[in-house]
């Protein structure tokens, strides 16, 4: 029995919630273990839509606990609006289903203040951040300055902690003529929101290790997408935090062994969100269309989204570097009514064929993208829920991607609707 672990194998948006809460009706525990409220997910069950940031996709299935793990930095004004308005939903949370890592870092106003200010200020080289104060907030986790959840617990101590923190803060400000935090002002904010937050507050590293041991299935949840990566994504066009699958071991306090299935989520076509390169773009009618039909708007930002064309190499880049078992191919309705579809297969370079995507900027802005013509389908397959209910040549199409992926497709996605899905291979049942 596995334990598995859900990551985006593109640039985000790729339809992970939809993906996890299908998912979590097999598990007994739902684990966030990177990121912040800068990700979205969209569920829709039942005709009813849920838009969850921070809450663990898990959290609208009665009867599973979710987990916000240590490697996921946590505004908790955000985290409690978001309980508030997803209970208004006929959602019960609580600490009974809740449980959030007392190492967690904390997201505080002078990192969203100043995250919009870097961003205003850089102009034309601007990253594409949703200004939410997610990288401020890594930066001083990696430089041992963080507020981190557990710290709420000893408000008598936090002084000290603030000095430290507000150090460096100020500092910068200064630097940016821009006005000094005040510490009277922050103090007062972290001692009103403590217990409301501290019902969570939970050592969850050993409420894993514990379900583990007793043969619990555990569903770990990514967000963003592999070229979102600190690491391997494009940088730095990327977020702060490693988002690959080998964080969601180091995010919850688990070992390596506590992973078994690693599922990639891909969409039947690609998008991205912000800056950066993006060589299967299409900035015309087909992207538009991608656009349109996909509603392809951010979950968290309502930004539009760029579309392009299903991009083989990266996502074959995404399953080497994440150790993918399988994937779960989303959106294929998007797809239906094109007389044909395009698959990029490699890149150009200089007169090089490449199979990768470089890891410099001006490589990764400079690749043409090869292609590969397939042929679209006009019936419909939103909806399908067997690959008998799909077109000849859509299932063509699936398994022309599988081939150049080189990874099997373990489930279809076929409209937003949590049933609409085909079932190739269970993840847990390994």
């Amino acid at each position: 029995m596995a334990n598995v672990v859900v990551v985006g194998a593109q640039w985000g948006d790729e339809g992970k919630g939809k993906i996890v809460d299908w998912l979590s009706e097999r598990a007994d525990v739902v684990a966030r273990f990177q990121g912040g409220h800068n990700a979205g997910h969209t569920l829709v069950i039942d005709g009813v839509t849920y838009k969850l940031s921070l809450l663990p996709s898990g959290i609208v299935r009665p009867g599973k606990l979710s987990i916000i793990g240590n490697g996921v930095v946590l505004d908790p004004w955000a985290l409690l609006g978001e309980i508030e308005t997803v209970t208004e939903k006929g959602v019960e949370i609580g600490p009974a289903n809740l449980r959030i890592s007392e190492g967690a870092t904390l997201i505080l106003p002078l990192h969203r203040n100043l995250d919009l200010a870097r961003e205003k200020a850089a102009g034309k080289g601007k990253i594409g951040t949703t200004g939410r104060g997610i990288g401020p907030a890594y930066e001083d986790k990696t430089a041992r300055r963080a507020i981190r959840l557990g710290d709420l617990a000893d408000l008598d101590v936090l002084e000290d902690k603030i000095d430290r923190l507000l150090f460096h803060h100020n500092a910068l400000l200064r630097g940016m003529e821009m006005d000094e935090i005040d510490k009277a002002e922050l103090l007062e904010q972290l001692r009103e929101v403590a217990p409301k937050m501290a019902p969570f507050m939970d050592t969850t590293w050993q409420i894993l290790d514990n379900a583990r041991k007793h043969g619990k299935r555990i569903l770990y949840e990514g967000a963003q997408g592999t070229m979102l990566d600190i690491d391997h994504g494009t940088y730095p066009y990327v977020t702060s935090s490693n988002t690959v699958s080998a964080q969601a071991a180091v995010g919850t306090g688990q070992g390596p062994k506590a992973i078994g299935f690693v599922l990639g989520i891909t969409k039947a076509y690609t998008t991205r969100v912000g800056g950066g390169p993006f060589p299967t773009e299409q900035e015309n009618e087909i992207g538009q269309m991608l656009g349109e039909r996909g509603h392809e708007f951010g979950t968290v930002t309502g930004r539009a989204r760029r579309c392009g064309w299903f991009d083989a190499v990266l996502v074959r880049q995404a399953i080497k570097v994440n150790g993918i078992d399988g994937i779960a191919l989303t959106k294929l309705d998007v797809l239906d009514g094109f007389d044909e579809l395009k698959v990029c297969t490699g890149y150009k370079l200089d007169g090089e064929i490449l199979d990768h995507l470089p890891a410099s900027t001006v490589g990764q802005a400079r690749v043409e993208p090869i292609y590969e013509t397939l042929e679209g389908w006009s019936d419909s397959t939103q909806g399908a829920r067997t690959w008998a209910d799909l077109p000849a040549t859509a299932i063509k199409y699936v398994r022309r991607i599988e081939e150049l992926i080189e990874a099997p497709v373990s489930l279809l996605s076929t409209s937003p609707e949590r049933d609409d899905t085909v079932l190739v291979h269970d993840p847990f049942a390994d």
